[in-house]
Formats: structure tokens, C-alpha cells, sequence
């Protein structure tokens, strides 16, 4: 573009932009098909697409960038990932040509690479492309070095562009400030770039699956498509699905269509166009969060009406979203949304087999761990993984036995949230029963089982939830059951017991619970294998806090149900035999010290008693 002098900018049409230009040595004019935007596109789509891949191309510059049809360029000398990680090599070569050394960041010169690297150069090249109608080679040069220690000059340059009406100076002006940081922590990364220009609609060919030499469609045509009924949108959609900008505005619409016009329950065909819109962009953000969004309010209306609907979803279906999700893992909204997903998903047909074998518990796991103070993943996560819990065949323990620790470090985070408590507790029930908790965290899930009770007793699904998962901690550790009976600093976990039945006395789900529970504490009582020390404290404290009276009185008011009479008879035997046993011990004992206070008499060597 050195050869030419921009002189105005043609309407948009069809084809695209086209640019009058002058040529400087005859000064003739010359109409330019636009198509830096596609080539920029390109290489951001090519480097997105390594950086996914944790691949560094270290050595980003025009030369490594390479024409390979008058509309498709590719990047180039990937070797350089392997190349440059010899310090010395890298010196020999990059001092061979000063001016190839200018499109490396700040920190590069130093022998330090990151992603962020590439970020600079990108950025590089961008402003390269963009001021190269007025400034020569030398000056890019100079300019390039010049930003690696005051930005400054940045500014000056944009206002220029501005002035020159160069082609989406917007753009540039936004994207070049936050690329060219000088420090590389401070830089936008390669994904923000493609999302910022995507929204603007700059870069028409950036992201996945456009088609290269296919023609514009002209917004005009698109709006008119857009403005029908839901057939007309999904005809548009049908008709455009390599153009991601045809499908984010047509899921936008039919996120402001109402309810009572969508056709719901839904038609089949809505949900398959949006999850293969979600398939064909799936590096797009925007796209991913508004067809979630989409998904997320026709499936919720759908069960609102009809709780036996079938949800038409498929396993390569599902291994697409997980693939979504780990394309876009620093977005928090996605995830979020896509959990809400595999929840409805999960809790309507049977695949919990096929995503384990996906790896769903895998990439729950590193979400609970990198998010756990985020309130709202840790609260989707948590109700996929009852979702996914509750009637599940354990394909592999590996993952699940590493669940408790990080739902333990989940509800550590976030103390007063009721409905995180909820979920946790569900969780760690669920966990006990499949033998999933190693017994030194017994004591901790206790204590945040009882904790999660004194926070919301009015939530009757968290109380049953905590109860049973109590009930099962008990039944299978004695550690467990003397952690309840004991007081700790919030209390005694018998005396919040007792504060349950009375809030829940006309409840008899919940008292079955909690005569579970007792049931499996008084069994410790009569044990002969059970530790003395153990089950002398548990004894005792059953007995000083009013448990039999309270078991009697359970009784006397439930006969109907089965469950609950048999453990309320259990508990109630086995603290009447304890007591029996106990007493007994102690008349033993007080036979034992009468003995050996009474006053011994002498014998003598012939066995006859002297008497004195």
C-alpha cells in the first residue's frame, strides 16, 4: 500500500468495501476490493487456534504470514515453538536482521515467551497494516521499538489513522491500546480480540467455519429475514449457518419473541437449528451464551408445562457442549448456563454413564477448584452433580472419590449461603452412600452437615438431605456418631436434633430421618466390638439429653409408618439393653467394692481360721 494514497471510501455494497485509491507514481486512480479485514480475521482465527492448543508461535511477523490465494492467507514456521527454546540459537537468529527482531514483545528480547507474546506481534502487524499507507518501512520500524518503552506514540498514530479515514480506525483504536502493553499481564488475550471484533463486525472472516469466498449478506436482507414469525427466523438460519452474525441476531429475536408465539412445546426443529448454530461457531462466546440463554427458556417452559416431556438431546449432543465449555473455560456465564443445561438434560434420560466417560466429573472438579468463589458456578455444579449422583453406576471412583474435598472447601467459602448448603448436603449424602469419602474427612462433613442445619431449619429439603447424610456417616463410623452426640462450639448435634422434631413434629419424612439417625447412634450403645471409650460417651450423652423420653414420644404418635416405627423400636431397644447393660455393670461394680471392703480373715498354715 506504500504505492498508494487512499482517497475515499466507497458505500458498502455486495462485495464488500471498496477503497479509491491514487497511485503516487502515475496518479492514477484505482477502485481496491477491501480484504485486509479477511486476512486479519484470518490470522486471528490461526492463532486463537494455537493458543487453544497451549502452543506458543514465539516468532509472529508479515514474513511468516503467506498468501496462498488471492483471499486465504496461513501462518507459518511453527517451528519456531520448538526452535526458540535454545537461548542461544534465538540470539543468532534474531540478530541476523534487526528489522525482523521489531515485531517481538518487550519481554521476547529477554528470552521470555508467553501467549501474550503473540498478542504484541499481532498487534504489530495490525498497526503495520493499518498506517502503512502513510508511513514507510524505516518509520514502522522506529514506531514498533518505540512502543516497548512508552505507548505514547500509540496515540499519536491512531489520531492519524483517524484523520486518513482509514478503514475501522474504531476498531483499531480500541483493539491496538490494550494489544501493544508493555506489560504482557496488562495485554487482552487472543480470544477478548476475536470476541471484540466479531461484535463489531470488523473482521468478517475471524472464527471457525466461515466461508471464505462466499458473498456478504447485506444487513438489509438479513433484518427483513429476522422480522417474521419463527419459521421465517429458522428459514434464515437454516439458510446462512456458516455466517455466525446471521444466527446471533436470529437467536437474539427469538429471545424477544413471546412465549405463546414460539410454538411451544417446542418444535423440534428450533432446539436442532440452535444446537447445530452452537455446533458450527463454537468458538464464537457470544453465540454460545445467547443460544444457552435460548435452550435454557424453552426447555424450562417446556417442563413447566409437562414435567414427562422427553428432552431431544443425544449424547454426541451433550459431548459438544462439554467441548463448548472447555473452549470458553474462563467464561463464568457459560458455564454456568451450561451446567443448568446438563442438569435438565441429565435429570430426563439416562446418560450419566456416557458423561462420566466424557469427562463431565473430570471438568467439574477443575471448575469447583478454579471458581470456588463463585457463588453461581459452585451452585450449578453442585445440583449437576446430585443430578448425576442420585441413581448413577459408578463407571470410574477416581474422579468422585476427589468430589468431597472441593464440595468441602465449596461450603467452607460460602458459610451463610442457604442454598449452596442445600446442594452440598445433598451431595455429601449421596457420596456416603457410594462409598465415595475417606474416613478422615468424616469429621469435617459432620460438622458442616450440622452447621448447614442451624443455618436454614425452615429449608425442609437441606434438613432431610443433612439428616440422612448424618444417618449415613453414623451407621459406618463411630467416629462420625460420637461427633454428633458430643457438644462443639455450636452446640450439641442432639440438642439441634431435638430443635428439628419440634419445628417438624407433623412431618413424618423428616422424623423418619431423624429416627434413622438415632437408630444408628444407639446401636454404638450395645455393640460389644464398639470402642469403651467411645461408647461410654455416647451412652451418656443419649441418656443426659432426653433421647429415650423423645423416642417414647415418637411412638406414641407415629404407627402407620413402617420405616419410621422400626427405626423408632430400634433406637428405643437398643437404649433400653444399654441401659440394662449399663445398670448391671454398675451392680457388679458395687458387689466388686463391697467385697473388697469387707475385713479379710487370717488363715492358718493348716487352712483353720485363727481367731482372735
Amino acid at each position: 500500500m506504500e504505492k498508494y494514497q487512499i482517497l475515499y471510501q466507497l458505500s458498502p455494497g455486495a462485495l464488500g468495501v471498496n477503497l479509491v485509491v491514487e497511485e503516487l507514481a502515475t496518479e492514477a486512480k484505482l477502485v481496491i476490493k477491501q480484504w485486509m479485514q479477511e486476512i486479519l480475521g484470518q490470522m486471528l482465527d490461526a492463532l486463537e487456534y494455537l493458543h487453544q492448543l497451549s502452543i506458543i508461535h514465539r516468532n509472529l511477523k508479515p514474513s511468516n504470514i503467506s498468501l496462498v490465494s488471492k483471499n486465504h492467507c496461513k501462518l507459518q514456521d511453527l517451528s519456531s515453538n520448538a526452535m526458540m527454546t535454545h537461548r542461544a540459537k534465538w540470539n543468532v537468529r534474531a540478530e541476523e536482521d534487526p528489522f525482523q527482531k521489531s515485531w517481538m514483545a518487550p519481554e521476547a528480547l529477554d528470552f521470555t515467551f508467553s501467549q501474550m507474546s503473540d498478542v504484541w506481534s499481532l498487534g504489530c502487524i495490525m498497526l503495520d497494516m493499518a498506517s502503512c499507507s502513510f508511513l514507510n518501512a524505516t518509520e514502522a520500524m522506529y514506531l514498533r521499538k518505540s512502543l516497548r518503552q512508552n505507548s505514547g506514540s500509540l496515540k499519536a498514530i491512531l489520531k492519524t489513522m483517524e484523520e486518513k479515514h482509514i478503514p475501522d480506525v474504531e476498531t483499531f483504536s480500541s483493539l491496538l491500546p490494550l494489544m501493544l502493553q508493555i506489560n504482557p499481564l496488562d495485554r487482552i488475550t487472543i480470544k477478548a480480540v476475536v470476541r471484540m471484533t466479531f461484535v463489531s463486525g470488523s473482521f468478517k472472516s475471524s472464527c471457525v467455519a466461515m466461508t471464505l469466498h462466499q458473498q456478504v449478506v447485506p444487513e438489509i436482507i438479513t433484518n427483513i429475514l429476522l422480522e417474521g414469525n419463527v419459521t421465517s427466523i429458522l428459514e434464515a438460519m437454516e439458510n446462512f449457518p456458516s455466517r455466525p452474525e446471521v444466527q446471533l441476531k436470529a437467536m437474539k429475536r427469538l429471545l424477544q419473541i413471546p412465549e405463546d408465539q414460539l410454538g411451544l412445546p417446542w418444535p423440534k426443529g428450533l432446539v436442532e437449528v440452535v444446537v447445530t448454530a452452537m455446533k458450527l461457531h463454537e468458538r464464537i462466546l457470544d453465540l454460545q451464551l445467547c443460544a444457552c440463554s435460548l435452550l435454557l427458556r424453552i426447555l424450562s417452559h417446556v417442563l413447566v408445562q409437562d414435567a414427562e416431556a422427553q428432552v431431544p438431546w443425544d449424547i454426541s449432543i451433550i459431548c459438544s457442549l462439554l467441548s463448548i465449555m472447555r473452549s470458553h473455560s474462563d467464561s463464568e456465564q457459560l458455564i454456568t448456563q451450561g451446567y443448568s443445561l446438563l442438569t435438565i438434560i441429565s435429570s430426563q434420560v439416562q446418560v450419566s454413564e456416557e458423561l462420566q466417560k466424557a469427562g463431565l466429573f473430570e471438568l467439574i472438579l477443575e471448575h469447583l477448584y478454579r471458581f470456588s468463589k463463585d457463588r453461581d458456578i459452585c451452585f450449578s455444579a453442585l445440583g449437576l452433580l446430585w443430578s448425576l449422583l442420585v441413581d448413577a453406576v459408578i463407571v470410574n471412583k477416581d474422579p468422585v472419590v476427589k468430589i468431597p474435598a472441593l464440595v468441602i472447601q465449596v461450603l467452607d467459602t460460602h458459610p451463610t449461603d442457604a442454598e449452596i448448603a442445600e446442594a452440598g448436603c445433598a451431595v455429601f449424602w449421596l457420596l456416603s452412600l457410594l462409598g465415595c469419602m475417606s474416613e478422615w474427612q468424616f469429621e469435617k462433613v459432620v460438622e458442616l452437615l450440622l452447621q448447614s442445619i442451624r443455618l436454614s431449619q425452615e429449608r425442609v429439603l437441606l434438613v432431610n438431605n443433612a439428616y440422612r447424610g448424618l444417618a449415613s456417616l453414623a451407621k459406618v463410623s463411630e467416629l462420625a456418631a460420637f461427633r454428633v452426640v458430643m457438644p462443639q462450639d455450636g452446640g450439641s448435634g442432639l440438642t439441634l436434633l431435638q430443635e428439628t422434631y419440634q419445628l417438624y413434629k407433623d412431618d413424618p419424612e423428616v422424623v423418619e430421618n431423624l429416627c434413622m439417625l438415632l437408630a444408628h447412634l444407639s446401636s454404638y450403645s450395645e455393640d460389644p466390638l464398639a470402642l469403651p471409650e467411645s461408647s461410654e460417651e455416647i451412652l451418656p450423652e443419649l441418656e443426659s439429653s432426653g433421647i429415650r423420653a423423645l423416642v417414647r414420644e415418637i411412638q406414641g404418635r407415629f404407627t402407620s409408618s413402617l420405616e419410621l416405627v422400626s427405626y423408632a423400636e430400634k433406637a428405643s431397644l437398643s437404649l433400653e439393653a444399654a441401659l440394662h447393660s449399663s445398670q448391671e455393670r454398675k451392680l457388679c461394680g458395687a458387689a466388686v467394692r463391697e467385697e473388697a471392703a469387707a475385713p479379710k480373715v487370717p488363715f492358718l498354715p493348716e487352712g483353720r481360721p485363727h481367731l482372735p
